[in-house]
C-alpha cells in the first residue's frame, strides 16, 4: 500500500490556483470580436489636388478612343496617377494649369482640392468624402482635345483612413467611425480629428490628408505617426 504526505485543503487550493493561472498566462486574451494581431504599418499620404474622370470625359478631353495611361502606382493597389493632366478653370477665369488625373476611371467625374486651391479659384468647395458630390460646385476642365464643363463635382476631400477589416477589428472601428491622427514633428506636433474610417477587404492602412494639412504638420519631417479611435462627444447635459 502506497503512503504519502497528506495535504490539507488550503494547500490543495493553492496548487490548483497556481496550475490554472499558469495555463491562463500562456493564452493571449483579447476582447470579444477584436483581433490581437498587430495592425499593419501606418502610412500617411498627402493627397495633392487631382481629378477623377469618366470614360466619356477622358475621350472628350484627350481624344476619341483614348484611355488613361498609368504613370505611377499609388499606395492602394489598383490605383495610379495617370500621365494625363488637365487645366482647371474656376469662376472669373481663375485657373490651375496642371491638375493630375488619377485612375482608374469612375462613374462620375470629380475634382479634389485643398482649401488654398479652392480659394485661389474662387470656388466655395465643401468638405466631402470622395464620391459624395451632389449639390457641390462645378468647374471647367480643359484638355488637349476638348473641354468638359462639370455642373458639380468640386470638393475638399474629408481626411480619412483606409484599412482592411483586420485592422478595423484591431482598432475597434467600423465604416464611418471617426479616428484621430497624431503627427510628431519638430516644432509642430499636432493631433488631427475626424478622420473617417473607410474599411475594405484589401485596403492598406493609409491616412489621406491634403497639402494644406501636410504642410501644417510638417509631415515630411515627422518622426512618428499614430491613429486611435475618436470617442463620440458626450451629448448629455449637466
Amino acid at each position: 500500500m502506497a503512503t504519502g504526505t497528506s495535504l490539507d485543503r488550503t494547500t490543495i487550493e493553492q496548487l490548483v490556483r497556481r496550475a490554472v493561472m499558469g495555463q491562463l498566462s500562456s493564452v493571449a486574451l483579447e476582447p470579444a470580436g477584436l483581433s490581437a494581431a498587430a495592425p499593419s504599418e501606418l502610412v500617411v499620404s498627402i493627397s495633392a489636388r487631382h481629378c477623377h474622370l469618366t470614360d466619356e470625359h477622358v475621350e472628350i478631353l484627350f481624344g476619341p478612343g483614348q484611355t488613361l495611361l498609368p504613370e505611377k502606382p499609388l499606395y492602394q493597389d489598383g490605383f495610379y496617377a495617370a500621365q494625363q493632366t488637365v487645366m482647371l478653370v474656376g469662376p472669373r477665369r481663375r485657373m490651375l494649369p496642371t491638375v493630375r488625373v488619377l485612375g482608374p476611371t469612375r462613374p462620375a467625374s470629380q475634382v479634389e482640392l485643398a482649401y488654398t486651391d479652392a480659394i485661389s479659384l474662387g470656388i466655395d468647395a465643401p468638405v466631402r468624402l470622395s464620391g459624395n458630390i451632389e449639390g457641390t460646385p462645378g468647374c471647367v476642365l480643359v484638355g488637349p482635345r476638348g473641354v468638359v464643363e462639370l455642373k458639380e463635382g468640386v470638393i475638399r476631400a474629408a481626411r480619412h483612413v483606409h484599412m482592411n477589416f483586420r485592422d478595423a477589428r484591431h482598432y475597434g472601428v467600423k465604416k464611418g467611425d471617426l479616428m484621430k491622427l497624431r503627427i510628431e514633428s519638430p516644432g509642430c506636433t499636432m493631433v488631427m480629428e475626424d478622420l473617417i474610417v473607410r474599411p475594405d477587404e484589401y485596403a492598406k492602412l493609409e491616412v489621406h490628408i491634403d497639402t494644406d494639412e501636410g504642410n501644417a504638420c510638417n509631415l515630411e519631417a515627422a518622426a512618428r505617426v499614430e491613429i486611435f479611435k475618436q470617442e463620440p462627444a458626450c451629448a448629455c447635459r449637466h
